[in-house]
């Protein structure tokens, strides 16, 4: 009983931080977001997968895929962003079709792989300043 209130009360504070963020973050800080989220929903899928849970399995891929898609893909700027935005491009959709596959063939190493990927470009986001044009301002909308 006072598990479950717990892990309730938790959630709702995870939320509000993450929301909290997510409200006050530049465009920089928010892509810096969506990797740290990625990485988290490709660590849960292989956990899950690992563990035979293929409800949550289902759902964390769901949310890996989204956050490439809808989080990092769609808000590349390929006009102005040059071969930087193109490269960036390529990869994530490279890395929605190894999660795909993963999921599909329930294999583990494919989100490994895909999390090394994103790990990678993650950290060199961190270290730039946010001043490269990859981006558009349609991130922070």
């Amino acid at each position: 009983m006072f598990t479950a209130a717990a892990s309730r009360s938790a959630a709702a504070y995870n939320r509000v931080g993450v929301e909290t963020s997510v409200g006050s973050a530049d465009p920089h800080k928010l892509v810096s977001l969506l990797f740290d989220g990625l990485l988290q929903a490709l660590g849960s899928a292989r956990v899950a997968m690992q563990g035979g849970d293929i409800a949550l399995k289902g759902r964390k891929i769901g949310v890996a895929v989204r956050i490439l898609e809808e989080g990092l893909i769609a808000p590349l700027n390929l006009e102005e962003g040059g071969e930087l935005a193109a490269n960036l491009n390529a990869l994530y959709r490279y890395c929605v079709t190894q999660v795909t596959l993963a999921n599909v063939r329930n294999d583990a190493s494919g989100l490994a792989e895909v999390s090394r990927l994103i790990e990678l470009v993650a950290s060199g986001w961190k270290q730039i300043d946010g001043t490269a044009p990859a981006y558009s301002e349609a991130v922070a909308a």
